[in-house]
């Protein structure tokens, strides 16, 4: 199931808890993501109300700032690292936005990722993924000679017999 991020709700949405100094809030669907909201000792003087009015804020300063950006993807140049193993993690971590692979399996059917000539098993690629937990991505499938080159992208249902 696909959780969503949070949004604007009302008392009747969530349900509010406490654990020290931060709100957990809960909504009552369950396709909406569970909120530690940190607001400090204060949070023992506040309501509930007063708390999910302080979180409704935080989501509009969140979408205002967002509508605010010109996202620009980073492509690291051909040639250099795309990604790094940082060893406090113990995992890979992308340098940055857009990734250029190739996947290859071996006799056993097990799947690897190679990005630049690191060899990544099906988990340590999936590690990597979760640097953009709770952002989207696009994957596009070219022949391996071309993970150089942006492709035309044309949207439409495939043709009878296309993949």
């Amino acid at each position: 199931m696909w959780i969503r991020k949070p949004q604007h709700a009302s008392l009747d949405q969530v349900r509010i808890t406490r654990d020290g100094g931060t709100a957990i809030i809960e909504p009552a669907a369950s396709s909406i993501a569970t909120s530690r909201f940190h607001i400090g000792p204060q949070i023992h003087e506040m309501s509930d109300q007063d708390i999910l009015d302080k979180f409704n804020a935080s989501i509009d300063i969140r979408e205002k700032l967002r509508d605010c950006l010109d996202y620009v993807a980073i492509e690291i140049p051909p040639g250099r690292p795309q990604i790094e193993f940082v060893p406090g993690s113990g995992q890979w971590v992308p340098r940055g936005d857009v990734l250029r692979c190739r996947i290859l399996d071996d006799e056993e059917g097990r799947i690897s990722i190679f990005i630049d000539d690191q060899e990544l098993s099906l988990e340590e690629f999936g590690r990597m993924l979760l640097t953009y937990n709770g952002w989207g991505m696009r994957i596009t499938f070219v022949e391996e000679e071309d993970i150089y080159e942006e492709p035309d992208i044309e949207v439409r249902e495939p043709h009878e017999g296309e993949k």
